[in-house]
């Protein structure tokens, strides 16, 4: 199982990112995937997942009606489209996939990507 987290990157408050997910080894109708971050000196935090069959969507108060978590059939991928991010969204982004859901522990969740950065500065 691999999950290719990509799309990281510095930019300004207000401003938009979008993350990537590409997702194999497992059939992906089973699983939920999300997102989570952990910023420097905290705890991991569930961002927002989605349930690869159903399309259910769900994501953590902090970034409702900012944050939207989609996904491509066909590429086998999952996005989480970043809008009017805050100082406060800055972290390490990670995807990971979990046979059952909707989850937001960590523990819940058996694989995992290696993470991509998102800094948000001026």
């Amino acid at each position: 199982v691999q999950l290719q987290a990509s799309g990281g990157g510095l930019v300004q408050p207000g401003g938009s990112l979008r993350l990537s997910c590409a997702a194999s080894g497992l059939t992906l109708d089973d699983y939920t995937i999300a997102w989570f971050r952990q910023a420097p000196g905290k705890e991991r935090e569930f961002v927002a997942g989605i349930r690869w069959s159903l399309g259910t969507t769900y994501y953590a108060d902090s970034v409702k009606g900012r944050f939207t978590i989609s996904r491509d059939n066909a590429k086998n991928t999952v996005y989480l489209q970043m809008n009017r991010l805050e100082f406060e969204d800055t972290a390490v982004y990670y995807c990971a996939a979990e046979p059952y859901g909707p989850g937001t522990r960590t523990g819940q969740y058996n694989y995992w990507g290696q993470g991509t950065l998102v800094t948000v500065s001026s």
